[in-house]
């Protein structure tokens, strides 16, 4: 292959600065449900996924964080970061392609299985990576300094040019019917 040069300019068209990136809140069928609400920094974008006849089909950023892309390339992947206080998290659900979450700040819980039943509690700068079809979802347990009054990072990497994300009927059914984070809450508590 070979090399090719590019402009100053048009690099400095693929940086995002921290400080710069845009906060989406809402765009998930569940980011009204107490629990739930979180803020989306979505750094790399992609295409939003193509719709599929009889299913709720979403992008894995939200409709929101999508639109608000840094950098709106389509790489092959999406990168970005969610902010969310001590017990915020998203409900469970799986994607049709693979999700990588790096810790930044704070400690999270990952949780796997349709039964909501295996978890492991991670903290800054350690990875956890999550097959297609697999349902997960994470939960901020404290911030970085142990608190419960200040959010939390995650860095989130999602495989694939369109990829879609899916909320399992029933947990959907029920959030939207009760307005709760269910099948399962978590007793949160500085770490």
């Amino acid at each position: 292959m070979e090399t090719k040069d590019v402009s100053r300019e048009d690099m400095l068209k693929r940086v995002a600065r921290f400080t710069d990136l845009t906060r989406s809140v809402g765009g998930f069928p569940d980011s009204d449900i107490p629990g739930c609400e979180r803020t989306l920094l979505n750094v790399i974008g992609f295409d939003p996924p193509d719709e599929v006849p009889g299913q709720e089909v979403m992008s894995p950023v939200g409709k929101n964080a999508a639109e608000n892309s840094a950098i709106p390339i389509s790489e092959g992947f999406n990168l970005g970061y969610v902010e969310a206080l001590p017990g915020h998290g998203v409900m469970s659900h799986h994607h049709d392609t693979n999700e990588t979450f790096v810790v930044m700040t704070g400690t999270w819980r990952f949780t796997w299985n349709d039964a909501d039943d295996e978890y492991v509690d991670l903290v800054a700068l350690d990875t956890i990576t999550f097959p297609v079809g697999l349902s997960r979802r994470f939960t901020c347990l404290a911030s970085e300094n142990g608190t419960l009054d200040e959010p939390a990072l995650l860095m989130v990497v999602v495989a694939g040019d369109k990829p879609r994300a899916f909320m399992r009927p029933d947990f959907l059914a029920e959030a939207r019917r009760t307005g709760k984070f269910t099948p399962r809450t978590y007793s949160v508590t500085a770490v």
